[in-house]
């Protein structure tokens, strides 16, 4: 057993032999799910005369949550691993699959107000800016404080975050470099509820290290970029319509001046057990023949993958200081079964700005199904097939790609998220 397994049972046990002495509640959640995968042009175009990719990938998580009185604790455990990534004699995990993917505290000041310290998800609305990115194995956290106010239907959260590599004599220079890896984080979010009517407001500012020098290798402080606008709900009889609206300023990199939007509508019907969308998001983009400034929108934070086609070609660590997008999309989601339905749902992408030599927008269409299978109440069956046809335009901005390949995903995933232990069920 390795040094972090066995202080998972450290931190365990006390708290669940002292639950009797003081007014506390302590839930132990499991989250496993195994998932496999078929890539056939998942993510980028297929090449020529190369193999498909087939995997299982497997997420193992604990969380743990303990209250007494006004302080609540949050620890969660995770091992990402792909089946078969270690040697079956190893003694430890090889591939270092295990880390800790939240570990907060929340206090209670008062009754609207609190603060909460850690790591942890930070997710709002419908998760596109930012959002807690449950699709991928590993998640998404910030390392971040938080304060908040909760009064009635109002909703007002203020978040920091100063990010740092290690414990050191000298400098804060960030070197830790990634998709969007920010040095500084500074947000502001409401949210206010009517009758039917919900909205929120979101600014958000992210601090990158700005480098100098001939090899850019010198410090030289922070460069900033700004994100703000709304998400909004509302009902028009028995359509359901929600938006957002959001526009990027500041700087795209350190020279480089940023300007761009991102704006999305959708409408929902369901008029008995099937549900109808139509929805449109438009994301700026930068001409490929040159412009002023950046207009290329990128939503940093959020859970990308539920957004412009489950295949993953646009904004999942991919089309940044692009083209943009502009998706038109339509979904159904029927019930096949008392506990079982399915989503299809097809997209027809096209290039928001202009492309090289004049050519045509039209990026390709996807085709997206996802089945569901309730199996018991805390294991879910997931199956789905995704197909991209794409246009000779989808081959200028992936670098080249053929769009003659077939491009194919298929995929089963089994979610198991049962409750191992919750002192309030035994009160």
């Amino acid at each position: 057993m390795n040094t972090s397994k066995k202080i998972i049972l450290l931190l365990v046990i006390p708290m669940m032999t002292s639950l009797s002495i003081y007014a506390q509640t302590f839930k132990i959640d499991a989250d496993i799910r195994p998932r496999f995968e078929y890539r056939h042009g998942f993510g980028n175009l297929f090449p020529d005369n190369a193999d498909p990719a087939a995997f299982v990938v497997q997420r193992t998580r604990l969380n743990l949550n303990y209250k007494i009185n006004k302080l609540t604790i949050m620890m969660s455990f995770q091992d990402v691993s792909t089946w078969g990534d270690t040697k079956q004699i190893d003694p430890t995990d090889s591939n270092n699959s295990f880390s800790l993917f939240q570990g907060w505290i929340n206090y209670d000041i008062n009754n609207n107000w609190s603060t909460k310290l850690g790591r942890q998800v930070i997710s709002y609305d419908n998760q596109r800016i930012l959002g807690g990115l449950d699709w991928a194995m590993q998640g998404r956290f910030h390392d971040a404080a938080l304060i908040k106010y909760k009064k009635e239907t109002l909703i007002a959260d203020f978040g920091f975050a100063f990010s740092q590599e290690n414990q050191r004599q000298l400098g804060t220079d960030f070197n830790l470099f990634g998709a969007f890896t920010y040095k500084t984080m500074q947000f502001a979010y409401l949210k206010k509820d009517w009758d039917k009517l919900s909205a929120s407001f979101l600014f958000l500012n992210n601090g990158f290290q700005k480098f100098t020098g001939d090899d850019n290798d010198i410090p030289d402080g922070v460069y900033n970029r700004q994100t703000t606008g709304t998400y909004f709900s509302f009902p028009i009889d028995a359509i359901q319509l929600n938006g957002t609206a959001y526009y990027q300023f500041g700087k795209a990199n350190a020279n480089t001046n940023l300007s761009a939007y991102q704006v999305a509508l959708e409408a929902n019907y369901k008029p008995n057990t099937t549900l109808f969308g139509l929805g449109l998001e438009l994301l700026s983009g930068t001409n490929q023949n040159g412009d002023s400034k950046n207009k290329s929108f990128f939503p940093l934070y959020g859970t990308n993958h539920k957004f412009n086609g489950f295949m993953d070609y646009f904004y999942v660590g991919n089309h940044a200081n692009n083209v943009g997008l502009n998706d038109l999309y339509l979904k159904t989601i029927f019930k096949t079964g008392e506990k079982s339905s399915l989503l299809v749902k097809g997209h027809y992408f096209t290039a928001n700005a202009k492309l090289n030599n004049s050519a045509d927008s039209y990026l390709g269409t996807e085709l997206d199904m996802v089945y569901t299978q309730k199996l018991m109440p805390y294991i879910t069956l997931n199956v789905g097939y995704s197909h991209l046809f794409a246009s000779d335009s989808m081959s200028i901005i992936k670098v080249g790609r053929p769009n003659d390949n077939t491009n194919n995903w298929a995929w089963v995933q089994l979610k198991v998220t049962p409750t191992l232990f919750n002192s309030a069920l035994k009160k």
